[in-house]
């Protein structure tokens, strides 16, 4: 979202970027306020003084009700959230977003709006200001929202109260952006008339997150395998990637005094650090793992260069890409695949030289595919570990975006009585509504 809103910046447009208080993100995931040094200084932000009531922590602030049964007052306020916009725990945003982008176009009037989901209330915003203003905008759904990405299964029929609001936004849209082509596939498929205005547009990497150079190991000093991204698996799933990795160090001797760094957050409000995976991650390190929590953007890169080897753990299938495979492959090391063998990460890493390929979520080949792992790590040639990254190159998320904000444009241009010079000049505005860290 932060390129999306550099990248209509760097077109000449006016951005005005949507989204909740920074306290928000706080009492939810945490907030990574290095992301901000990069945003373009022309970028407006309005927060708005939203947040989940569900995640408050202080219970001196409790009703009698919640106190006494807070199991019945979750319920009730799903329903109460869902009465307004059929989504638990953001329904009830409805009004406030969609009034922030009706006072923003009434002092400022917007020419396009980027709806950016999650949460999908978002989608409300949008509507509003066409359906009042007739302000031209575009879905950037990411993941689908029809589609569970996860069992690749359909998430809701199209005669369902979210169906018919999917419908209603699409059939308006000037462009829908997903990130792989089977959810491209799937939309083109239930909306057939939609299906030109579908673009996959990909998650890439930043630039200045890649260490840049070719990589040494040092055996003797001990390998080091690393993960990093959220850990949003399910406590089996990292249980039989710690297995395998106990497993790989009783056999291997490249690996036998190896360390695995797992960074990134855990959970989210009264449950970050304390659940399942802490202790699992806090049991294993005796076999060298190590859990070193969130890392801020701008320790990324520097991160990596420390790193021997990346783990790759991620949920779903082939309708899941992450943003993660494009950055683990602009690091130039080998790459073990902690996830099934039919996931779209495994199309992105066709081609990578240092990749151990895919062995689906079993432990003894993933206890091969860390061995395999170290061999490369020790073995492969800075030609090697160059072509690696080379390989990442086409993923670099400023190229990305760059076509896809182009490509927007030229959609709106050719719209219907749309901006005649869109994108060309700094009259023009862009109302991004933002589902994640500011932008």
């Amino acid at each position: 979202m932060r390129e999306t809103a550099n990248q209509f910046c760097s077109a000449g447009w006016d951005v005005t970027v949507v989204n909740i208080a920074q306290e928000s993100w706080e009492r939810d995931s945490g907030v990574d306020l290095t992301l901000l040094d990069q945003v373009d200084p022309r970028v407006k932000i309005v927060e708005l003084p939203l947040s989940r009531e569900d995640l408050e922590t202080d219970i001196r602030l409790y009703d009698e009700e919640r106190a006494l049964n807070p199991n019945r007052w979750v319920t009730q306020l799903r329903a109460r959230q869902q009465k307004a916009f059929p989504e638990p725990n953001f329904g009830e945003w409805r009004g406030d977003l969609e009034q922030a982008v009706l006072d923003i176009h009434r002092d400022h009037p917007a020419d396009l709006l980027v709806a950016s989901c999650v949460p999908y209330v978002n989608l409300a915003a949008a509507w509003k200001l066409w359906e009042e203003k007739k302000v031209p905008y575009a879905v950037d759904f990411r993941d689908g929202w029809s589609i569970d990405v996860i069992t690749g299964i359909e998430a809701f029929t199209k005669n369902s109260e979210m169906g018919r609001w999917e419908q209603k936004v699409l059939d308006n849209a000037v462009s829908l952006w997903v990130v792989n082509d089977p959810i491209a596939d799937h939309y083109r498929a239930r909306y057939p008339e939609f299906a030109s205005r579908v673009e996959v547009v990909r998650n890439g990497y930043d630039a200045d997150s890649s260490p840049g150079h070719a990589h040494s190991a040092d055996p003797d000093a001990g390998l080091v395998f690393g993960y990093l991204g959220t850990v949003n698996f399910t406590p089996a799933h990292l249980e039989t990637v710690l297995n395998a990795w106990r497993a790989a160090r009783e056999r291997e001797p490249l690996l036998a005094n190896a360390r695995f760094e797992v960074r990134g957050h855990i959970g989210n409000g009264a449950g970050r650090e304390a659940n399942k995976h802490s202790e699992m991650l806090k049991q294993a390190e005796a076999d060298g793992v190590y859990f070193g929590g969130p890392a801020a953007k701008a320790e990324v890169s520097a991160i990596y260069a420390r790193w021997d080897a990346m783990v790759l753990i991620l949920i779903g299938g082939r309708y899941v890409t992450s943003g993660k495979v494009y950055e683990y492959m602009a690091t130039g090391l080998p790459i073990v695949s902690a996830h099934v063998v039919e996931h779209d990460a495994s199309n992105v890493l066709q081609g990578h030289p240092l990749w151990t390929g895919a062995v689906g979520i079993e432990e003894e080949g993933l206890a091969e595919s860390f061995v395999k792992a170290a061999h490369m790590a020790v073995e492969t040639s800075q030609e090697v570990h160059a072509e690696a990254m080379a390989h990442a190159d086409q993923f670099t998320r400023e190229v990305l975006m760059s076509v896809a904000v182009r490509n927007l444009v030229a959609r709106l241009a050719a719209e219907p009585g749309g901006p005649a010079a869109a994108g060309t000049t700094t009259q023009t505005a862009e109302s991004i509504v933002a589902g994640g860290p500011t932008p």
